[in-house]
């Protein structure tokens, strides 16, 4: 069976134009796996952007929000985010909740050459691979 790494490695590896992947604890902001072809991706660099995509899923007023949809719905508050996309001047951030893993979430960064459904697929493609590595 492949390694976290080698997984994320492959996605990077298949889809057009990316620079990395990461698969991230959502608990603890830990990177479980990593694989990137950029040199200025360095540890506090990676740490940084995961730190990012744990505020964008878990931060204080993702959850202020969750908690009052609960509210307004009479239930209990859960995380509702399960992808989110964002895109920088030059970069496309593909983010989803692993399924069944919902305290791991898998990123993937392109350059703004890549076809944004291939990005998806591939992402989307790579996730039941993932899941068995994650807690």
């Amino acid at each position: 069976m492949a390694g976290l790494n080698d997984i994320v490695q492959e996605l990077v590896n298949n889809v057009d134009d990316a620079l990395g992947a990461a698969v991230v604890d959502l608990d603890s902001g830990l990177l479980l796996g990593v694989a990137h072809n950029v040199p200025y991706f360095t540890q506090s660099y990676l740490d940084a952007v995961a730190a990012a995509a744990v505020d964008m899923f878990r931060g204080k007023t993702v959850s202020a929000v969750e908690e009052l949809i609960a509210e307004q719905r009479g239930t209990d508050p859960k995380p509702l985010m399960s992808e989110i996309q964002m895109t920088s001047e030059k970069t496309f951030h593909f983010m989803s909740i692993v399924p069944g893993k919902e305290k791991a979430l898998t990123v993937l960064i392109t350059g703004k050459k890549t076809n944004l459904g291939m990005g998806w697929s591939n992402l989307r493609k790579a996730l039941p691979k993932i899941a068995p590595h994650c807690p």
